[in-house]
């Protein structure tokens, strides 16, 4: 299935500029906000990407990403400046077991500097990847009880 955008043809007025209304350049401030927003899904740019969850509880932040058809070996996890960047290698097989192309996955997501990089850890199961990211001590709630006098 290809999407196929339809533009609705604009029709001109010849309005003087005093019944300019806020409303006027709207459709065509919405078609530029989702052309830039969405960009074209055929390109390149988007065929080698993968979906990942970002979300986080009071002690960590966590990035789970799923990645079928990878095994742990396929899977290369980085940390480097403030991004996480998350590699895989899919290998297509054809019917003799032969490796016919290989694909390569990647994905960067910038972290907040509020966490602990010497303990993230990764957990591969069932073909999704969890990776935990504990968040610094300071940045964790603390609940402070009030004595009243």
């Amino acid at each position: 299935m290809t999407l196929v955008r339809y533009i609705h043809p604009r029709t001109t007025t010849l309005a003087p500029a005093f019944s300019r209304t806020p409303w006027l350049g709207l459709e065509s401030d919405i078609n530029r906000l989702f052309e830039t927003a969405l960009g074209d899904f055929n390109s390149p740019v988007f065929e080698h990407r993968f979906p990942v969850d970002l979300y986080e509880d009071k002690d960590n932040n966590y990035v789970r990403a799923e990645l079928p058809g990878l095994t742990r070996e396929d899977i290369n996890i980085e940390m480097v400046e403030g991004y996480l960047t998350i590699n895989g290698d899919r290998k297509v097989t054809d019917d003799d077991g032969k490796v016919v192309e290989t694909i390569s996955l990647s994905r960067s997501i910038s972290i907040p500097e509020a966490i602990v990089a010497d303990k993230i850890t990764a957990a591969f199961e069932h073909g999704i990847l969890t990776v935990t990211l504990p968040k610094r001590e300071e940045v964790k709630p603390k609940k402070v009880t009030i004595a009243i006098n």
